[in-house]
């Protein structure tokens, strides 16, 4: 018995490498998925359950849901990519389509998070466990913060 733990021990130490790449089971955005509040204006009580009534932006696995000031629906973005930074994310999304709608054929204003100019380019700063910053986007340029559950 003692043989075998002083080999998992030693196979242990000998490939770390390999122990965590096995490791992460979900997508490379898995740590953002939730709803976050501010943004646009600076975060308010992340932990009361308010937040969880209108955050400004909502992650899930393949869609990312944001508040719009002209529009009461919020504005959905396909995710094409997820891209790994050094300290965050970078997303790309499906290009948006036209709709018919009182815009005419023509994509809203918002369709994007007013990030350097392309509306399918969204780059994501983790400041800390529950807080986020968008770089670069002049529509959020308030940080984000989770929102979580008092307990």
């Amino acid at each position: 018995m003692r043989r075998r733990a002083l080999l998992v021990t030693m196979a242990t130490l000998a490939c770390p490498a390999v122990l965590r790449a096995q490791g992460r089971q979900g997508p490379p955005h898995e740590w953002v998925f939730g709803a976050w509040t501010g943004g646009l204006f600076p975060p308010n009580d992340a932990d009361t359950p308010a937040c969880f009534g209108s955050p400004t932006v909502v992650f899930t696995k393949d869609i990312v849901m944001r508040a719009s000031l002209l529009d009461t629906p919020y504005r959905q973005r396909v995710i094409e990519t997820v891209a790994l930074q050094p300290n965050g994310l970078e997303f790309r999304f499906l290009p948006a389509a036209p709709t018919g709608s009182a815009f005419a054929g023509r994509l809203p204003p918002d369709i994007g998070f007013g990030c350097g100019g392309n509306p399918d380019v969204l780059r994501i700063e983790r400041r800390g466990p529950d807080e986020i910053v968008f770089t670069d986007c002049s529509d959020f340029p308030a940080t984000l913060r989770r929102c979580t559950r008092r307990g």
